[in-house]
Protein backbone atom coordinates (compact mmCIF):
# COMPACT_ATOMS: atom_id res chain seq x y z
CA UNK A 1 0.00 0.00 0.00
CA UNK A 2 1.38 3.42 -0.65
CA UNK A 3 2.09 6.07 1.81
CA UNK A 4 -0.18 8.05 0.53
CA UNK A 5 -3.19 6.08 0.43
CA UNK A 6 -2.53 5.22 4.81
CA UNK A 7 -2.44 8.95 5.05
CA UNK A 8 -5.78 9.46 3.27
CA UNK A 9 -6.86 6.59 5.49
CA UNK A 10 -5.99 8.65 8.47
CA UNK A 11 -6.95 11.86 7.66
CA UNK A 12 -10.71 10.58 7.28
CA UNK A 13 -10.59 8.45 10.02
CA UNK A 14 -12.96 9.87 12.57
CA UNK A 15 -13.80 7.09 15.09
CA UNK A 16 -13.38 4.54 12.01
CA UNK A 17 -10.90 1.67 12.78
CA UNK A 18 -7.54 1.37 10.07
CA UNK A 19 -5.05 -0.99 9.29
CA UNK A 20 -1.68 -1.30 7.77
CA UNK A 21 -0.01 -3.96 5.62
CA UNK A 22 3.17 -6.39 7.50
CA UNK A 23 5.50 -4.44 4.63
CA UNK A 24 5.24 -1.08 6.55
CA UNK A 25 6.83 -3.13 9.81
CA UNK A 26 10.00 -2.65 11.61
CA UNK A 27 10.13 -6.14 13.38
CA UNK A 28 6.74 -6.98 14.97
CA UNK A 29 5.60 -3.36 15.42
CA UNK A 30 4.88 -0.56 13.02
CA UNK A 31 7.61 1.41 11.94
CA UNK A 32 7.93 4.18 14.07
CA UNK A 33 7.57 7.20 11.35
CA UNK A 34 4.70 5.37 10.03
CA UNK A 35 2.28 5.63 13.20
CA UNK A 36 4.06 9.40 13.80
CA UNK A 37 3.48 10.55 10.67
CA UNK A 38 -0.25 8.53 10.37
CA UNK A 39 -1.23 10.67 13.89
CA UNK A 40 0.14 14.07 12.54
CA UNK A 41 -1.83 13.53 9.31
CA UNK A 42 -5.30 13.09 11.89
CA UNK A 43 -3.89 15.52 13.69
CA UNK A 44 -3.89 18.88 11.18
CA UNK A 45 -7.50 17.95 9.91
CA UNK A 46 -8.13 19.72 13.25
CA UNK A 47 -5.65 22.54 12.55
CA UNK A 48 -6.28 25.64 10.15
CA UNK A 49 -3.81 25.37 7.35
CA UNK A 50 -2.55 29.43 7.82
CA UNK A 51 -0.53 27.40 11.03
CA UNK A 52 2.47 25.68 10.25
CA UNK A 53 3.91 23.07 12.40
CA UNK A 54 6.53 23.71 14.95
CA UNK A 55 7.18 20.79 17.05
CA UNK A 56 5.97 17.48 17.06
CA UNK A 57 6.49 15.03 20.36
CA UNK A 58 6.03 11.11 20.27
CA UNK A 59 6.80 8.40 22.68
CA UNK A 60 6.22 4.72 21.24
CA UNK A 61 4.10 3.05 24.36
CA UNK A 62 4.05 -0.19 22.88
CA UNK A 63 4.19 -2.51 19.17
CA UNK A 64 1.67 -1.33 16.79
CA UNK A 65 0.73 -4.20 14.92
CA UNK A 66 0.17 -4.92 10.95
CA UNK A 67 -3.01 -6.08 10.17
CA UNK A 68 -4.85 -5.06 13.19
CA UNK A 69 -7.35 -2.90 13.74
CA UNK A 70 -6.63 0.34 15.28
CA UNK A 71 -8.31 3.85 16.29
CA UNK A 72 -6.70 7.32 16.35
CA UNK A 73 -8.13 9.44 18.77
CA UNK A 74 -7.24 12.87 18.39
CA UNK A 75 -8.05 15.82 21.44
CA UNK A 76 -7.57 19.79 20.74
CA UNK A 77 -5.82 20.32 23.97
CA UNK A 78 -5.84 24.35 23.01
CA UNK A 79 -7.10 26.96 20.31
CA UNK A 80 -5.14 29.98 20.89
CA UNK A 81 -4.98 33.24 19.24
CA UNK A 82 -1.47 32.52 17.16
CA UNK A 83 -1.25 28.57 18.53
CA UNK A 84 -2.51 25.42 18.29
CA UNK A 85 -1.49 22.46 20.76
CA UNK A 86 -3.00 18.53 19.68
CA UNK A 87 -2.72 15.54 20.85
CA UNK A 88 -2.87 12.51 19.44
CA UNK A 89 -3.32 8.38 20.49
CA UNK A 90 -3.15 4.95 18.91
CA UNK A 91 -4.99 2.77 20.28
CA UNK A 92 -4.62 -1.15 19.74
CA UNK A 93 -6.80 -3.84 21.57
CA UNK A 94 -7.53 -1.43 23.69
CA UNK A 95 -4.40 -0.27 25.06
CA UNK A 96 -2.53 3.11 24.15
CA UNK A 97 0.33 2.35 21.64
CA UNK A 98 1.71 5.35 20.26
CA UNK A 99 1.23 8.71 21.81
CA UNK A 100 2.08 12.37 20.51
CA UNK A 101 1.60 15.83 20.94
CA UNK A 102 2.32 18.55 18.31
CA UNK A 103 2.06 22.17 18.15
CA UNK A 104 1.11 25.06 15.56
CA UNK A 105 1.53 28.56 15.10
CA UNK A 106 0.24 31.32 13.26
CA UNK A 107 3.01 34.36 11.45
CA UNK A 108 3.24 37.45 13.32
CA UNK A 109 5.40 40.16 12.84
CA UNK A 110 8.50 40.72 15.15
CA UNK A 111 11.89 42.30 14.73
CA UNK A 112 13.63 39.70 15.85
CA UNK A 113 15.76 37.45 13.73
CA UNK A 114 18.32 34.43 13.72
CA UNK A 115 19.40 33.18 10.45
CA UNK A 116 20.67 29.21 10.57
CA UNK A 117 23.92 29.21 11.13
CA UNK A 118 24.27 24.99 10.53
CA UNK A 119 25.85 24.20 7.65
CA UNK A 120 25.48 20.96 5.14
CA UNK A 121 28.35 18.71 5.05
CA UNK A 122 26.71 16.06 2.45
CA UNK A 123 27.90 16.09 -1.20
CA UNK A 124 25.74 15.43 -4.05
CA UNK A 125 23.48 12.45 -3.79
CA UNK A 126 25.02 9.67 -5.85
CA UNK A 127 22.20 6.83 -6.39
CA UNK A 128 24.91 4.53 -7.31
CA UNK A 129 25.20 4.25 -3.68
CA UNK A 130 21.40 3.97 -2.48
CA UNK A 131 20.87 0.82 -0.50
CA UNK A 132 19.35 -2.14 -1.91
CA UNK A 133 16.29 -3.96 -0.22
CA UNK A 134 17.06 -7.42 1.42
CA UNK A 135 14.44 -8.97 2.14
CA UNK A 136 14.91 -10.78 5.58
CA UNK A 137 17.77 -8.76 6.69
CA UNK A 138 16.44 -5.35 6.42
CA UNK A 139 13.10 -4.22 8.22
CA UNK A 140 9.98 -4.80 6.00
CA UNK A 141 9.39 -1.02 5.61
CA UNK A 142 12.30 -1.07 3.82
CA UNK A 143 11.31 -1.80 0.44
CA UNK A 144 9.15 1.86 0.35
CA UNK A 145 12.42 4.03 1.46
CA UNK A 146 15.55 4.71 -0.31
CA UNK A 147 18.63 5.78 1.84
CA UNK A 148 22.21 6.94 0.37
CA UNK A 149 24.21 6.74 3.17
CA UNK A 150 27.66 9.19 3.06
CA UNK A 151 28.38 9.24 6.81
CA UNK A 152 28.62 6.54 9.37
CA UNK A 153 28.91 2.90 8.84
CA UNK A 154 26.50 0.02 8.27
CA UNK A 155 24.33 -1.05 11.59
CA UNK A 156 26.26 -4.20 13.49
CA UNK A 157 29.52 -3.10 11.64
CA UNK A 158 31.73 -2.32 14.91
CA UNK A 159 32.90 0.75 14.02
CA UNK A 160 33.90 3.56 16.52
CA UNK A 161 31.57 6.20 14.89
CA UNK A 162 28.54 7.16 16.01
CA UNK A 163 27.57 10.28 13.56
CA UNK A 164 25.47 8.80 10.51
CA UNK A 165 24.40 11.05 7.50
CA UNK A 166 23.09 10.85 4.02
CA UNK A 167 19.90 11.14 1.60
CA UNK A 168 16.44 10.02 1.64
CA UNK A 169 13.01 10.13 -0.70
CA UNK A 170 10.35 7.32 -0.84
CA UNK A 171 10.98 4.58 -3.51
CA UNK A 172 7.41 5.59 -5.23
CA UNK A 173 7.09 9.18 -5.06
CA UNK A 174 4.21 11.17 -3.80
CA UNK A 175 1.79 13.65 -5.11
CA UNK A 176 3.34 15.81 -2.96
CA UNK A 177 5.80 16.54 -0.38
CA UNK A 178 4.94 17.69 3.03
CA UNK A 179 5.71 17.52 6.74
CA UNK A 180 4.24 13.90 7.08
CA UNK A 181 6.29 12.45 4.64
CA UNK A 182 9.52 14.45 6.39
CA UNK A 183 8.48 12.78 9.88
CA UNK A 184 8.43 9.13 7.78
CA UNK A 185 11.34 9.57 6.16
CA UNK A 186 12.92 11.01 9.38
CA UNK A 187 12.71 8.18 10.98
CA UNK A 188 13.94 5.38 8.42
CA UNK A 189 17.87 5.79 9.16
CA UNK A 190 18.78 3.34 12.40
CA UNK A 191 19.06 4.64 15.64
CA UNK A 192 22.90 6.06 15.25
CA UNK A 193 24.84 3.88 18.03
CA UNK A 194 23.42 0.72 16.03
CA UNK A 195 26.84 0.87 13.83
CA UNK A 196 28.77 0.03 16.56
CA UNK A 197 26.87 -2.90 17.68
CA UNK A 198 29.27 -5.70 16.76
CA UNK A 199 27.02 -8.34 16.55
CA UNK A 200 22.69 -7.98 15.37
CA UNK A 201 20.61 -7.20 18.39
CA UNK A 202 17.73 -4.55 18.36
CA UNK A 203 17.46 -0.90 19.59
CA UNK A 204 14.14 0.65 19.99
CA UNK A 205 13.31 4.63 19.73
CA UNK A 206 11.49 5.32 23.02
CA UNK A 207 11.07 8.94 22.60
CA UNK A 208 11.05 11.02 19.63
CA UNK A 209 11.06 15.17 19.07
CA UNK A 210 11.03 17.16 15.81
CA UNK A 211 11.43 20.77 15.42
CA UNK A 212 10.18 22.07 12.08
CA UNK A 213 12.47 25.24 11.33
CA UNK A 214 10.24 26.77 8.30
CA UNK A 215 7.04 24.78 6.30
CA UNK A 216 8.76 22.80 3.61
CA UNK A 217 8.66 24.41 0.05
CA UNK A 218 9.78 20.76 -1.91
CA UNK A 219 9.15 18.98 -5.26
CA UNK A 220 7.25 15.34 -4.46
CA UNK A 221 10.75 13.79 -6.27
CA UNK A 222 13.48 15.87 -4.04
CA UNK A 223 15.95 14.06 -1.63
CA UNK A 224 16.38 14.97 1.66
CA UNK A 225 19.51 15.02 3.51
CA UNK A 226 19.79 13.54 6.97
CA UNK A 227 22.78 14.34 9.92
CA UNK A 228 22.90 12.74 12.95
CA UNK A 229 25.24 12.72 15.88
CA UNK A 230 25.23 10.97 19.14
CA UNK A 231 25.76 13.26 22.44
CA UNK A 232 25.37 10.63 25.19
CA UNK A 233 25.00 6.77 25.61
CA UNK A 234 25.08 4.86 28.80
CA UNK A 235 23.84 2.19 30.76
CA UNK A 236 22.06 1.17 27.62
CA UNK A 237 20.13 4.60 26.84
CA UNK A 238 21.62 7.04 24.12
CA UNK A 239 20.67 10.42 23.09
CA UNK A 240 21.08 11.82 19.60
CA UNK A 241 20.23 14.80 17.26
CA UNK A 242 20.19 15.43 14.01
CA UNK A 243 19.30 17.71 10.93
CA UNK A 244 16.68 17.11 8.08
CA UNK A 245 17.49 19.59 4.94
CA UNK A 246 16.71 20.58 1.62
CA UNK A 247 18.80 18.95 -1.43
CA UNK A 248 19.65 22.64 -1.81
CA UNK A 249 20.96 22.92 1.83
CA UNK A 250 18.36 24.74 3.17
CA UNK A 251 17.64 23.68 7.10
CA UNK A 252 14.13 21.91 7.27
CA UNK A 253 13.62 20.48 10.76
CA UNK A 254 15.75 19.02 13.81
CA UNK A 255 15.29 16.14 15.42
CA UNK A 256 16.18 14.62 17.98
CA UNK A 257 15.60 10.76 20.22
CA UNK A 258 15.87 8.52 23.33
CA UNK A 259 17.08 5.31 22.48
CA UNK A 260 17.07 2.33 24.43
CA UNK A 261 19.73 -0.37 23.17
CA UNK A 262 19.80 -4.02 23.79
CA UNK A 263 23.35 -5.29 22.82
Amino acid sequence: MHFDQLLAQAATLGSAAMQFPANWCQGRTAFGGLSAALMYQAIRQHVDSERRLLSLSTNFVGPLLAEHDFTIHVEVLRTGKNSNQVMAKIIQNEQVVVITQACFGARRNSNVRVDVVKKMSLKAVDERHMLPYQKGIMPEFFQHVALCPQQGGMPFSGVETSHLGGWMRFKDTPQSMNEAHIIALTDAWPPTLLQMYKQPAPASSMSWYLEFVQEPQLKADDWLGFEAITHHCKDGYGLEDGCIWSSSGELLALTRQTVALFD
